[in-house]
């Protein structure tokens, strides 16, 4: 089995710290480390690989660091090859967060030397580590993702006097429509609110099948909320994760009819209900892309942003990718993606999406 071994000399590291790839017998240890080290996040967790691998046809490279037999450190990584967008090793596509996860900066240093040579070995455009903090100043950052986090009260009358008082009246107006939400077994109703949702903003959806997997190999750990109108009818949902004690509202998806009824304020006030009571005291809010309606949205709830840190070492290409909506060079295909019927869109849409990462 490839591996490497760098010796560790800093304080609380003693001893050689060995990097190897992952096998398929490790993953009850990876994710056992995932859940106790601080560093790492619900992105890190191995049911990642699976989705990767499965539902984008990716190939993966999971690293893990080593000392005296226990593991101090990991690594997801996968190769994202696309004719259109460039060939890239990146941890994690698909994710909001990645990069090295360890208990010392040794193991984390050793592994980004790991990630260095296998993305030199494979010969890719790039290598990018999606960091919550900076790991290696000299490297470009993208200075457009951020994340919002806030810690939540036990109690819901809390909560609702935590949000601003334009939000809050916000929720109180869905409540008067008699919004309610449910918890759904599936994610057919979800998915039918994702798939109009982005195709009204222009951008391409993922397979049905990626939603249903999640809750699949996540299962407890991922769930969808639905809210419905008086009538019963769905109007906005959205799959959640829980990780130890967060929740991350990730996807989303609403109907036109979602603005006037206030749903996506009531969803998210769902959300911060449900998770109270199930014990968790952090809600993150997700990343955001500054200048968009969503990251605006999140600070009109008392959110405030803290920046990501998109690192890339660029081997064959002399600038940081910029393969978002954002990107003035995409205009075009936006706008004749809305004239898609929606239909079409969630048959092509999967085959362009699985590139962008």
């Amino acid at each position: 089995m490839e591996s490497i071994a760098v010796e560790a000399r800093s304080a609380g590291a003693v001893g050689l710290t060995t990097i190897r790839v992952f096998d398929r017998s490790d993953a009850s240890r990876w994710d056992a480390f995932v859940e106790r080290c601080t560093d790492a996040t619900f992105f890190h967790r191995i049911g990642w690989r699976q989705i990767i691998e499965e539902i984008f046809h990716h190939r993966t490279h999971y690293r893990l660091a080593e000392r005296d037999g226990s593991v101090v450190g990991v690594l997801p990584l996968a190769e994202v090859k696309s004719r259109l967008f460039g060939h890239a090793l990146v941890s994690l596509p698909f994710c909001a967060y990645g990069g090295p996860a360890a208990d010392d900066s040794k193991a984390r240093d050793a592994l980004i030397e790991e990630a260095v040579r296998l993305a030199r070995a494979l010969h890719v455009d790039h290598l990018e580590l999606r960091n919550l903090c900076p790991l290696r100043s000299e490297w470009p950052r993208q200075d457009l993702y951020v994340t919002f986090r806030k810690e939540l009260e036990a109690k819901a009358e809390a909560n609702m006097l935590a949000i601003p008082r334009k939000q809050r009246a916000m929720v109180r107006k869905g409540i008067s429509y008699g919004l309610r939400n449910e918890i759904d077994a599936d994610t057919h109703r979800f998915f039918a609110l994702y798939a109009d949702n982005v195709h009204r903003h222009g951008t391409p959806p993922f397979p049905a099948r990626y939603f249903a997997r999640l809750t699949e190999i996540f299962r407890d750990s991922c769930e969808v909320t639905t809210v419905v109108d008086n009538r019963g009818d769905p109007v906005s949902s959205v799959l959640s994760f829980y990780f130890r004690d967060e929740v991350m509202p990730y996807y989303a998806g609403d109907s036109v009819r979602a603005r006037e009824l206030a749903a996506n304020d009531f969803k998210y006030w769902a959300v911060m209900c449900r998770a109270a009571e199930r014990g968790v005291r952090i809600f993150d809010y997700g990343r955001s892309k500054k200048g968009t309606g969503s990251y605006d949205f999140k600070r009109h709830w008392g959110f405030e942003p803290t920046p990501l840190a998109y690192e890339h070492l660029l081997l064959d290409r002399l600038s940081v990718p910029a393969n978002n909506p954002l990107n003035p060079k995409y205009r075009v295909l936006i706008a004749l993606w809305r004239m898609l019927p929606l239909g079409a869109a969630n048959l092509i849409g999967p085959h362009i999406v699985r590139h962008l990462g």
